[in-house]
Formats: C-alpha cells, structure tokens, sequence
C-alpha cells in the first residue's frame, strides 16, 4: 500500500502541480487548503508525512504544525514546510514543529529525495 501524503496548499496550481510529482513517484496524495483542514485531514487519515504551506488563510501552517505536534499519534509525523519565503522561514518552521523546509517553487530533483528520507525509501 503507498504512503499517504497530505499536501497543504492553498493555490490550486501549486497544488496540482505538487499531487501530480507526488503521484508520479508512486506515492498517494491528500489535499487541504488550509491549517485548519489539514488538522482535520491529519485526524480522519493519518497521513505518513505532510508538505505545510506556511502562508494560508484561517491557520497558516506554523499555527497548524503546533496543533498537530500536540496530538500523541501524531507527534512524530514528519512535517515538511514549504515556502516562497525561502529559507528566512526555516528557524520558524523548526520552531513549530516541522522536521525540514522546501522553497517555492517546488524543485523536483530536491522534493523526491526529501520525501524518500523522512519515509525510509
């Protein structure tokens, strides 16, 4: 059974992009557009990791990552930010509870060696 992978994006485009190179690695996908459906999204399905937009509307992904960490099944989900913002963001992320941070736009050669590491292929 593939890895479930719950992308947290709240531009279609980025989104679709993302599901597409996740799918084309033999990975399944989940989608939130927001914090506070992917909070709901990490309870129903129990993802195996999470790529985190960190700029959304009604939770950003900082606010997010801290409700998620504060779960017991899931305190120890890997939790990948991703950001336009680069990495001025990433003792932010870190901070939050995420594992490691992705800059806008997704660059393919980085994003299928990060997601092989914090999955174990």
């Amino acid at each position: 059974m593939p890895k479930k992978i719950l992308i947290v994006e709240d531009y279609a485009d980025a989104l679709s992009f993302m599901k597409f190179l996740i799918e084309s690695y033999g990975y399944q996908t989940l989608e939130a557009s927001d914090g506070e459906q992917a909070v709901q999204m990490v309870q129903l399905e129990q993802p195996d990791l999470i790529l985190m937009d960190l700029a959304m509307p009604i939770m950003d992904g900082l606010a997010a990552t801290r409700v998620i960490r504060g779960f017991d099944k899931t305190a120890k989900l890997p939790i990948i930010a991703v950001t336009a913002h680069g990495k001025s963001f990433y003792k932010q992320a870190l901070e939050a509870g995420c594992d490691d941070l992705i800059s806008k736009p997704i660059d393919f050669t980085v994003l299928e060696p990060v997601l092989n590491q914090y999955l174990g292929h």
